[in-house]
Parts: C-alpha cells; structure tokens; sequence
C-alpha cells in the first residue's frame, strides 16, 4: 500500500480540496495480489488503490471511455515477420500506466482507507490524473501514450491504431500496445 501510495503522490495524482458544494465523491478501495513464481511461490505482495468508477455519471465526470487495443491478429503478424527477420522482441509491463493520463473532468474521490490524517479529515481528493477503476482510465493513458511516443518519431498505424512504427535508415521499429503492455520488435 505505501509503494502505491508513494507512486500516486511522484505522479501527482491528486490534490486534497474542500468539497465542492453539491458533488458527492466517487469512493475508492485497496485490492490486494500476490503476484507467484512459476512454482507458485510468493513473490511479491501488491497493493492497488481503486476508484469506485461504477459510481460515476455520464456527462458529469467522464464522457467517453472508448480505448483502442491491439488485435490479435496484428500482434501474430509482427511476431511472424520479427521470427523471419530474426528481429530482437521485448516486452514490458508499464507499472504504473493509468496513473500517466491526464483527466479533462473534474473527478472527486474520498481519501483512500488507512491515509486519511486527521488535519485533512473532511477533505476529498480531486484528480488530476487518471487511476484504476475510472471509467476513462484506459483511454487517457491511451491518449498520453500516443502524444508521448509520437515525440520520439513513432507513427501511429492507421487500420491499427495500437502499432506504431520507426523508420530509422535501415533499422525499423514497431511497437505494440495491449493496455498497458507494450511489445517492442
């Protein structure tokens, strides 16, 4: 809990703010993981604060939810032509993808369980950036993600708006984002 705790406060994810007169705050919970090794041993214990998105309503704080993902069929195609090649494959897990989008709503949350101190009590968060369980989450980190690789001379795929691909003189590179996870040929 203090590891999330301490990406939400690096990432600026919220400010603690009066309540806003006639806004009732969206809740939120701790969900709990072990993540195991192969042999089913314990790894880790995670932490995971999440926004009670079911509570929210359309038109008030989040307007459209629609994220792209990549297809199946997209991702065994550049596996195919990587095997061909003999391209270099790598995967990654971003850690903390939801909490990089930026909301364009303002949403209010209740302090999360077990950080509320007590000078702040009666205060509620409001968001600044996205986290899990929002009804737009994927779609801001989706939208962050793509400015951002854009930056770096990636061009986004028009039939496939998850596959982005770099042409730098000989070498060619493509990316892959599935949620939060990207595949790099």
């Amino acid at each position: 809990m203090r590891s999330e705790m301490d990406s939400i406060s690096e990432n600026q994810v919220w400010t603690l703010v009066e309540p806003p007169e006639g806004i009732k705050p969206i809740g939120c919970k701790w969900v709990f993981k072990k993540k195991t090794d192969m042999d089913g041993n314990v790894q880790t214990y995670k932490g995971l604060l999440v926004a009670k998105g079911f509570r929210q309503i359309h038109g008030v704080d989040y307007d459209e939810t629609f994220s792209p993902v990549a297809m199946f069929k997209s991702i065994r195609i550049l596996l195919s032509i990587a095997a061909f090649h003999d391209y270099e494959i790598w995967q990654m897990d971003v850690k903390t993808a939801f909490l990089n989008g930026k909301l364009e709503e303002d949403v209010y949350m209740t302090q999360p369980e077990g950080f509320v101190t007590p000078e702040n009590a009666r205060k509620v968060c409001k968001l600044q950036r996205s986290i899990y369980g929002l009804k737009q989450a994927s779609q801001s980190w989706n939208l962050r993600f793509n400015d951002a690789i854009k930056e770096f001379g990636f061009i986004r795929n028009e039939d496939e708006p998850c596959v982005y691909k770099k042409f730098s003189g000989s070498i060619v590179s493509f990316l892959i984002l599935y949620v939060d996870d990207i595949q790099i040929i």
